[in-house]
C-alpha cells in the first residue's frame, strides 16, 4: 500500500527498496468549470537542481517544450495525457525518472504545476481541486507514495508539489506543496532558468 504524506513530510524511496531505479511521477487535478470562462491548461514540469537549489543550465528544465533531459534521466510524457491506462488513476501528466541516469551534479528534482496564461484567464489554484502527486515503481506499477495537496491555494498560479532528493547516497521524497504567484516565469526565475 502507498504511503500517504502530509505537507512537509519526507520519506525514503530507495533505502528500503535498493532495486528501485525507474519511477513514474504522476500529477493530477480537477478544474472547476465556470460559465463563460476559459478552460484550464495546467502544465507539469521538472527542475533538475544542483546543491545551490538552481539549475546548472536551462536544459535542466524539463517541460512541454523540452520533453527529455539530455542525460535521459527525466522524461516528460507530454501535455495532458489521454487514454491513460486503468492503473494511472487519472493522472493528467506524468514524468518518468531513471534514478541511475541522474547526473552527479543534480542533488534534487522538483516537480511543479503551473496554470498557462493564468493572468489573462484570471485563473488560480483556488479554482482547482483534488491536486495530487504520486510516485510509482515504473517496473511493477505499484504506487509507493501519494501526497494530496488540499485546497488552501487562493491566489497562486504555480505550485512546487514535491521533490526527490539525494541523502547519503539514497533518494528520498519530500511533500512540499508550496504555492507561488507569477506562474512559470516566477518559478523559472527562482530556479535559475532564463525564461
Amino acid at each position: 500500500m502507498a504511503i500517504s504524506l502530509r505537507k512537509g513530510q519526507k520519506v525514503d524511496l530507495t533505502k528500503g527498496n535498493p532495486s528501485l531505479t525507474k519511477i513514474l511521477v504522476g500529477l493530477g487535478w480537477k478544474e472547476r468549470k465556470y460559465d463563460g470562462g476559459y478552460d484550464f491548461d495546467l502544465d507539469a514540469a521538472a527542475f533538475l537542481l544542483g546543491a545551490n537549489g538552481k539549475v546548472n543550465s536551462d536544459d535542466d528544465f524539463v517541460f512541454y517544450n523540452n520533453l527529455k533531459h539530455v542525460s535521459g534521466a527525466v522524461e516528460h510524457m507530454g501535455d495532458e495525457l489521454t487514454g491513460a491506462s486503468e492503473g494511472d488513476e487519472g493522472d493528467q501528466e506524468q514524468i518518468k525518472i531513471d534514478l541511475a541516469l541522474v547526473p552527479a551534479n543534480v542533488e534534487k528534482i522538483d516537480f511543479t504545476v503551473t496554470i498557462y496564461d493564468a493572468d489573462v484567464r484570471k485563473q488560480t489554484f483556488g479554482q482547482v481541486s483534488d491536486a495530487y502527486i504520486r510516485v510509482v515503481d515504473d517496473a511493477t506499477g505499484k504506487e509507493l507514495i501519494r501526497y494530496d495537496l488540499g485546497e488552501d491555494f487562493s491566489v497562486e498560479t504555480a505550485l512546487v508539489v514535491g521533490e526527490i532528493y539525494r541523502n547519503k547516497g539514497e533518494w528520498k521524497f519530500n511533500a512540499i506543496g508550496s504555492g507561488w504567484q507569477g506562474g512559470l516565469a516566477a518559478l523559472g526565475k527562482n530556479f535559475g532558468v532564463n525564461v
